[in-house]
């Protein structure tokens, strides 16, 4: 774990930082990524206060969750669909990145969610299982032949050096202490194992130009929005030797109906945005021809480039 010192604390001296102040009782946290103490005050979004840490500029609420994510994800699913085509083939393109990494075959999926992935990985030939603290999924993955738990990683008590490979889509936003499970993800991984994760980015394009009106900033749900050097601190910290980071994807139509919901507002018209379908259309939509799919492996080269791509895509290395 990282420890904040005098010296790293002066090089902020100048900064307008406010020490974390919760709107209730509820106790204070430091930064998830990197424990730094002070933040800038963002705003209030769903009844929560977002702040960002001075150092790294990670995105969060400053309070330490009054539930479990047991609790809170028990019923999050209560309609789970099948992944569709393009999404598929995709996790199948990844799963088999994963090829050079196998040793002991086995590979741990963190957040199963529909089972798309365990599902790419058993017919690479990987002995996969899944965990997720939401019963109905554990219960869907298990119908599909596929081996599912359910729980909590930091409760499970896998053995050391048990895997070659721990996968976690879209999860580390939405844990309480993703430091613990980062940790414990780096305890359970052989050495020269892989972590692979994805995780919004809070520095992205649509971070920037948004703010709290970015529809991925939906505290309690999400409870950090994790920037680049957020994510070095978090998993080097967490006892991983090194790591890539990716910024790839944006969300145009996000973007455009901000823009619009300006106007429509002030006429009284305001309509509701369904990021994940839009977004899933345009994936698909781009996914149809070779040079749809050229132009956004071009778009993401950009957005890697600039660092502004709203999505953190990390292979962290132990």
């Amino acid at each position: 774990m990282m420890a904040t010192n005098a010296a790293n604390r002066d090089r902020y001296a100048g900064e307008s930082f406010v020490a974390i102040k919760p709107l209730s009782d509820r106790p204070a946290r430091a930064c998830p990524a990197c424990e730094w103490p002070d933040a800038r005050e963002l705003g209030v979004k769903h009844d929560l206060q977002m702040v960002s840490c001075v150092k790294c500029e990670t995105q969060y609420t400053p309070y330490d969750p009054w539930y479990s994510s047991e609790q809170f994800y028990s019923g999050y699913y209560p309609d789970i669909a099948s992944e569709p085509a393009f999404i598929r083939e995709r996790l199948a393109d990844t799963i088999g990145k994963f090829a050079g990494y196998r040793a002991t075959n086995r590979l741990l999926d963190l957040g199963c969610g529909t089972g798309a992935l365990l599902q790419a990985a058993m017919e690479n030939g990987w002995e996969a299982q899944g965990l997720d603290v939401s019963e109905p999924v554990v219960a869907h993955v298990k119908k599909l032949g596929l081996n599912a738990s359910l729980g909590e990683l930091e409760k499970v008590e896998f053995p050391d050096g048990y895997f070659d490979v721990v996968t976690a889509i879209e999860l580390l936003e939405h844990v309480p202490s993703p430091r613990t499970l980062v940790a414990e993800v780096a305890r359970i991984l052989r050495t020269g194992g892989l972590f692979w994760t994805t995780t919004p980015h809070g520095r992205g394009a649509s971070a920037r130009l948004l703010g709290l009106k970015w529809s991925v900033v939906s505290p309690p749900e999400h409870l950090q929005l994790f920037s680049i050097s957020g994510a070095r601190e978090l998993v080097v910290g967490a006892g991983f030797s090194s790591l890539v980071v990716r910024t790839e994807g944006t969300n145009p139509f996000e973007l455009w109906h901000s823009i619009r919901s300006d106007r429509d507002e002030l006429e009284g018209c305001e309509k509701k945005f369904d990021r994940v379908q839009t977004s899933s259309r345009l994936n698909e939509t781009l996914h149809k021809s070779p040079l749809r799919q050229a132009f956004k492996k071009t778009a993401n080269s950009v957005l890697n480039l600039s660092h502004l791509g709203d999505s953190l895509r990390i292979m962290a290395f132990r």
